[in-house]
């Protein structure tokens, strides 16, 4: 039997497959979905895919941490209002992390980044961006209201390996709330509501937005679209976070009646940041950003637990904020994940105390 297609898809089809080629650049991708149960339990999953080990490791920084942008003569300063643990990319800048008020800020590639030029601003090293708004925040009205103000400007240098840091930003608070920060042509655009649940990478978040609304008029049971291109993990995130249970489902928690239905919340994430992943070893020949997932994280914020999936370790293991020894004056502490170590449960105390990292430099390395 042949399927036959209508024309309209066809061509819409066609459209999409030419946005995805136009957007190609050398670089990775990444996914994003922020969950919401009935009864207001907050859940952000993320996957980080890169074409080379990261050396990741987690990173436990107390509040009262002194700063800078690390841009120079002129750059922002501050103190950290909040803890927060945070995903370190090359031990050189926050990739991922929670503060102990649940903001969550994850970095994302994003080919068409163009962070313009600082006219007279002071500069804040991409590197800090997230780290600034966990140390600052604790809602996303609050990080959507400062950084509005563009009171910096955000420099990309260099990465370790040589390429560059083309990034965009997505916060999400406690309460479900969620923004999608992106430079495009030197104009920082804003993109604030609970409804932008679901962010990946190519093309910009607009047309991400359109791209998705055509597969919802097809239906995600009938038909997703299944490769490993930004577009293609969106539509199927943007499915998948809306199709899991957002209320306790007897069925699925009968041997362990006292469970708590943020533990199956946290796996149904974790199952589709899965689903949407790309095995170790799969490369695209010509599409260097279509990379391997490395690692996952899964962030309940209501109740304060980071949750981390290594792509090379049979085990995921998560991290109970509380178990941190956040407050001002405790020691800057690291959980070595580089170099293949393995964890299983809760690994609070497997964290070892070890002077913090220096962040990357707006002039590169």
């Amino acid at each position: 039997m042949t399927l036959k297609l209508p024309k309209s898809i066809l061509r819409s089809t066609a459209a999409l497959l030419v946005a995805g080629v136009t957007a190609l650049q050398p670089a990775a991708a990444c996914t994003r979905a922020l969950y919401v149960s009935d009864d207001g339990l907050v859940i952000t999953g993320r996957s980080m895919d890169w074409a080379e080990d990261m050396h990741t490791n987690l990173w436990a920084f107390p509040k009262g941490i002194a700063r800078d942008g690390a841009g120079g003569a002129d750059t922002p300063k501050w103190t950290s209002k909040y803890g927060s643990l945070i995903a370190a990319g090359y031990d050189v800048g926050s990739a991922d992390g929670m503060n102990e008020a649940g903001l969550v800020a994850n970095l994302l590639y994003l080919a068409e980044s163009d962070y313009g030029q600082p006219n007279g601003k002071p500069v804040l090293s991409i590197s800090l961006w997230a780290q600034y708004v966990l140390d600052n925040f604790a809602t996303v009205s609050e990080a959507v209201d400062e950084l509005s103000k563009e009171s910096f400007r955000v420099v990309a240098p260099k990465l370790p390996n040589g390429q560059g840091a083309q990034l965009h930003l997505a916060i999400s608070d406690a309460s479900g709330d969620s923004a999608i920060f992106e430079y495009i042509g030197g104009k920082l655009v804003i993109h604030h509501g609970k409804q932008y649940n679901v962010i990946t990478n190519s093309p910009n978040f607009d047309q991400q937005l359109a791209l998705n609304a055509y597969w919802k008029g097809i239906g995600g049971l009938t038909f997703l679209p299944g490769t490993n291109r930004a577009a293609d993990r969106f539509a199927r995130a943007s499915f998948l976070i809306d199709a899991i249970p957002k209320k306790v489902d007897p069925a699925y928690i009968t041997a362990l009646p006292d469970q708590k239905f943020a533990y199956q919340a946290a796996a149904s994430v974790l199952g589709v940041m899965r689903s949407v992943g790309v095995p170790l070893g799969i490369t695209t020949p010509g599409q260097p950003n279509i990379s391997s997932t490395l690692w996952r994280t899964v962030s309940d914020q209501t109740d304060k637990i980071y949750y981390f999936d290594s792509a090379t370790s049979p085990n995921g293991f998560w991290v109970p904020l509380a178990d941190l020894d956040l407050k001002e004056g405790a020691p800057v502490k690291k959980l070595t994940i580089a170099g293949g170590k393995v964890y299983s449960g809760n690994a609070a105390d497997k964290f070892v105390a070890t002077p913090a990292f220096t962040f990357l430099p707006s002039t590169g390395l």
